[in-house]
C-alpha cells in the first residue's frame, strides 16, 4: 500500500465515511465547507485551489447542501467555513472569506 500523496487539487468529499477516511490518511487537512449558492464561497474558491496546489495540506471540499449531516456534525453554521485538521483532529477553524496568507500560515503552523 502506498502513502497517500497530496493531489494538488481539492478532493470533493462524497460521504461522512469518505471524509473520515481522508482525515485519517493525511496529516494536515483543510476542509472547505461551501455551497453552490454562496457568493463568498465562490470568491474563496480560487484561493482554496491555490492552497491545494501550493502547500502540503490535503484540501477537501464539502458541499453543505449535498452533505447536510456532515456539515451539521461538524458544527458548521455558516459558509464558507474552513476547518483545519492535524492528525485527524480539528485544530483551527475560520469562517468567511480569508486572506490566502493567513490560511497558508495556519497550515504551516500545523505542518511544523
Amino acid at each position: 500500500m502506498s502513502t497517500p500523496e497530496t493531489t494538488g487539487t481539492p478532493i470533493h468529499v462524497e460521504s461522512e465515511d469518505h471524509l473520515e477516511e481522508l482525515l485519517g490518511e493525511h496529516d494536515v487537512v483543510l476542509v472547505d465547507f461551501h455551497a453552490e449558492w454562496c457568493g463568498p464561497c465562490k470568491m474563496l474558491e480560487p484561493t482554496v485551489e491555490e492552497i491545494a496546489a501550493e502547500t502540503d495540506a490535503t484540501v477537501l471540499k464539502v458541499d453543505i447542501d449535498d452533505l447536510r449531516a456532515v456539515a451539521q456534525d461538524a458544527g458548521v453554521r455558516s459558509v464558507p467555513t474552513l476547518a483545519f485538521y492535524e492528525n485527524g483532529e480539528e485544530a483551527e477553524r475560520v469562517v468567511g472569506v480569508q486572506d490566502k496568507s493567513d490560511l497558508v500560515g495556519i497550515i504551516e503552523q500545523l505542518a511544523a
